[in-house]
């Protein structure tokens, strides 16, 4: 549970100004959704939150404290394409963060402490689904399970937040529902703090407890180098925080954004 704090922050690549004035609060548990046309920062701040990018000008903050300036096991993260180790079977790459946590040197576990990882490994596999394919490779998985073998590697360090980049894009619908149906009972079990971006608004309305869009206020041409992206709206979503899975079957009809999105 941690509450993330976003104080003025701008991010610009030399002349070129990416996000600029962002400034909200998340209450902890809180899944926030963050939409808006391609190019307009979404992936970059979520970036700033792992630590692989560092404000321009600005700070975040979580729990009260700046965010390190480097990724952590405190903050665990989902991209769109599978994040998993092809090489390792189910099992070891579940078991592999709390191997390289608990070994730093060899990157192996012996003894209690092997036992103790692989039981706590198992225990996220059965959670996600998984559990009978614990030896399988990801290339014998499909595109879902791959896709629910990333949430439980992220999951495995018990992170704080949970840093979703488009994870379900590349998912057919079918599928996409049974890992969203996954990834609201790991949120509800676990209380996190996630953060998920999405280009789909009626993913962003099913599964998020409030929904922030960046665009651009400044769009002439003379004006896109000096200005960056920013906050339009943000929307809270009439659920409980966090809810029980059985309410998320349907969505609040999502408000008219710009087509881009």
């Amino acid at each position: 549970m941690s509450r993330v704090s976003v104080e003025n922050v701008w991010k610009s690549y030399g002349k070129q100004t990416v996000l600029e004035r962002l400034s909200f609060e998340v209450a902890p548990k809180s899944f926030v959704a963050l939409v808006g046309p391609s190019g307009c920062g979404k992936s970059t701040f979520l970036k700033m939150l792992l630590g692989d990018e560092a404000p321009t000008r600005g700070r975040i903050l979580v729990d009260g404290e700046p965010l390190t300036a480097e990724p952590s096991p405190d903050r665990g993260v989902v991209f769109q394409k599978y994040s998993v180790f092809p090489h390792l079977t189910c099992l070891q790459n579940v078991m592999l963060g709390l191997e390289l946590g608990g070994a730093p040197r060899l990157g192996r576990l012996f003894g209690r402490k092997r036992r103790e990882a692989k039981d706590i490994s198992r225990t996220l596999l059965n959670k996600v689904g998984l559990g009978a394919a614990e030896n399988k490779y990801p290339s014998e998985l499909s595109g879902g399970m791959q896709q629910r073998l990333a949430i439980a590697q992220a999951l495995v360090k018990k992170p704080k937040l949970l840093l979703l980049d488009e994870p379900f894009g590349a998912l057919d619908p079918g599928i996409r529902a049974g890992v969203h149906e996954v990834l609201l009972e790991l949120w509800h079990e676990t209380g996190m703090t996630v953060f998920m971006v999405t280009h789909d608004l009626s993913e962003a309305f099913k599964l998020a407890t409030r929904v922030i869009a960046f665009d651009r206020r400044h769009t002439r041409p003379e004006e896109l180098e000096a200005y960056g992206a920013t906050v339009t709206f943000d929307l809270p979503v009439d659920r409980r925080i966090p809810p029980p899975v059985a309410e998320t079957t349907s969505a609040p009809a999502a408000p008219q954004l710009r087509a881009a999105v």
